[in-house]
């Protein structure tokens, strides 16, 4: 898959011209997926190559509400889903274009044949446009336009603001239903203070970045993959109240019971599927263990399950 940070001409250059999936697609989450899985399939079927268009806002930046998935694994979704090109400008590159404008460039620049968007789609300057007026820009074009409608879940229409919600309320089977896949994060394990390891339960350490929306604090059933290999875990999420008096600092940290290997500076994939409790401060050390030892115990028993 190519990836292009700024509209320009796709290299090399489709024969046949493109299909092109539109959105922001944060989170990549079954509504997203149709409408990248329309494109892919009507490309396929007319000898085009799929394409998609996003933007990205800079490091920190919640326009679009918290980061749901990481850049690099958002690239990979996209790439296994068939995408060909994948271009994704700086948001400051589209802000201020004309609906005409944005519409002039994905069949000029980027050779689209057929456009595909979700029902809420909008573009242009100040969200000027949406799909019906993009329907009516592509026309002289004879460009298609194909509004995929909005996925479903609990009667309601699929959106990341209702996984972030989820997500902050600890309703991870909700979340995961919603993103097609288990919700999860892919970042470097950091040194921490080492106390699990005192303990005897062993964690892992990562932090979430800048951006990134936070599931709700509390023990966690997770499954880590280590060196190509699942494993069952448990997680906390939190601001450590038994050993930490500063409630700023933020940890995820995870046990996995049964490994022993070095994982400092690796990038383990760790995904949730259970909220089991909200964060304790316990009055000692050993019943944080015993905690932490239950936690797993469920952990290893829901994925025999």
């Amino acid at each position: 898959m190519e990836i292009y940070s700024h509209i320009q001409p796709l290299t090399p250059a489709p024969q046949h011209g493109t299909a092109v999936a539109m959105g922001y697609f944060d989170g990549l989450h079954i509504g997203h997926r149709a409408v990248i899985g329309a494109a892919v399939a009507w490309a396929q079927a007319h000898g085009a190559e799929p394409a998609l268009f996003t933007f990205a806002l800079p490091r920190g930046n919640t326009l679009k509400g918290r980061r749901l998935l990481a850049t690099d694994d958002k690239h990979a979704a996209a790439a296994a889903m068939g995408v060909r090109h994948y271009v994704v400008p700086a948001f400051d590159e589209i802000r201020d274009q004309s609906p005409e404008e944005f519409v002039r460039q994905m069949v000029e620049t980027l050779g689209a044949r057929a456009l595909f968007c979700g029902e809420n789609f909008t573009f242009g300057a100040r969200a000027a446009g949406n799909p019906q007026l993009l329907m009516e820009l592509c026309r002289p074009y004879g460009v298609q336009v194909m509004v995929v409608p909005m996925a479903q879940y609990g009667g309601q229409a699929v959106s990341s603001t209702r996984i972030r919600a989820a997500l902050a309320q600890g309703d991870i089977p909700a979340a995961n239903a919603m993103l097609g896949q288990p919700y999860s994060i892919h970042f470097p394990v950091r040194h921490g203070q080492g106390l699990g390891k005192k303990l005897g339960v062993p964690t892992i350490n990562q932090v979430y970045p800048e951006g990134f929306q936070l599931p709700r604090y509390g023990i966690y059933i997770t499954r880590a993959r280590l060196d190509g290999v699942w494993y069952p875990a448990a997680t906390g999420l939190g601001t450590r109240p038994t050993v930490n008096s500063d409630e700023s600092i933020v940890t995820c940290e995870t046990f996995i019971p049964g490994y022993a290997g070095d994982m400092y500076g690796a990038e383990p994939v760790l995904e949730f599927y259970e909220y089991l409790a909200p964060s304790t401060k316990f009055e000692t050390l050993d019943q944080l263990k015993a905690c932490i030892e239950d936690a797993a115990q469920k952990a290893q028993a829901y994925f025999k399950a």
